[in-house]
């Protein structure tokens, strides 16, 4: 099979990795912006009630998350506009989209937790069922999980018995491949098709994503394993991929240019990008910050201070992880 049905059935496939719940942070495999600090999901939400306040939404827009995981991203939004802007609580709707059941029920069970009956919070299995008249949309870490196709000197790899060969041509992927000056490395499949499904779900919307990667593509491949907090570049030597398969997380960087490229051509324009660290210091971090500041003891704001110093600081996430806004007006 192609390394992207591969990497499907390694991800989604029966008992893939994210068919499942699974623990993220300190227990789990790897750390993200959301498992570090609530003051991610703060600031979005200090940057959707600016979108309201300056007229761009209403306050009756739909707030949409895509690959919601057990449901910690869209609660801290609720949470923090709880906190800065309670009315709104009354006009917003909110909507997590979650393809696989056995996460569903993990979702409904911590919205409960969390909210009881006040806030709803809709689930539904794929962009095809959403449709708004406006919405954000908001994701952490979905492109980098997209399958993709791995490239080297005009060949794609296919993969049997868990082993990986150079050996198909593929025109699509060649095509591509040479528009962006690639020799080796992954191509992802499915931006465009997102894309479309996006743009046919609301007449008007923003989509806030947070991933790792460059607009300038590398040159070689980024693609790696995290198991237990290690992690294995996938064509290391020795590497035993049958033991990991469907056990472990599989990623590699996001190609910024070629997303950007697939979401015009289905008609959605990339308004901004940047790093996460300016993005976040844009969305109002700090001012939120010193609100946390003037609220609890010093002890408690230290604490959650090293928690969001991962979120900024260029050694962590901080340059390594950008933004990217999308819009259709």
């Amino acid at each position: 099979m192609n390394f992207s049905s591969y990497m499907n059935e390694w991800l989604y496939g029966n008992d893939g990795y994210y068919a499942k719940y699974r623990e993220i942070g300190k227990e789990g495999d790897f750390y993200t912006a959301v498992s570090s600090s609530q003051f991610f999901g703060g600031s979005i939400a200090k940057e959707i009630i600016n979108l309201i306040e300056k007229g761009k939404f209403s306050e009756h827009v739909t707030i949409c998350e895509i690959g919601a995981h057990k449901g910690y991203l869209i609660s801290d939004v609720i949470q923090f506009i709880y906190t800065l802007k309670p009315e709104l609580l009354e006009t917003l709707s909110f909507v997590v989209i979650e393809r696989f059941e056995r996460l569903q029920e993990e979702q409904k069970n911590y919205f409960k937790t969390a909210f009881g009956d006040t806030i709803q919070i809709g689930i539904l299995s794929s962009l095809s069922q959403f449709q708004s008249e406006e919405t954000i949309f908001i994701a952490n870490e979905l492109f980098d999980a997209f399958p993709c196709e791995l490239y080297y000197k005009g060949k794609i790899a296919v993969v049997s018995n868990h082993n990986i060969e150079f050996v198909k041509r593929d025109s699509y992927i060649d095509e591509v491949a040479k528009r962006y000056g690639k020799e080796r490395g992954e191509i992802a499949t499915g931006y465009y098709q997102f894309a479309k499904e996006m743009a046919e779900s609301s007449k008007k919307f923003q989509f806030i994503t947070f991933d790792y990667g460059d607009k300038e593509p590398r040159l070689d491949f980024s693609i790696r394993i995290y198991y237990k907090h290690k992690v294995y570049p996938l064509f290391e030597e020795g590497l035993d991929i049958a033991s990991l398969f469907k056990k472990s997380d599989i990623t590699y960087d996001v190609d910024f240019q070629f997303l950007e490229d697939e979401f015009r051509r289905a008609g959605i324009e990339m308004v901004e990008y940047k790093t996460q660290m300016r993005a976040l210091v844009d969305f109002g971090l700090v001012e939120l910050l010193e609100l946390l500041h003037s609220k609890v003891s010093e002890k408690v704001y230290l604490s959650e201070l090293n928690r969001v110093k991962i979120l900024i600081d260029p050694a962590f996430m901080g340059e390594r992880f950008k933004m990217v806004r999308f819009e259709k007006q």
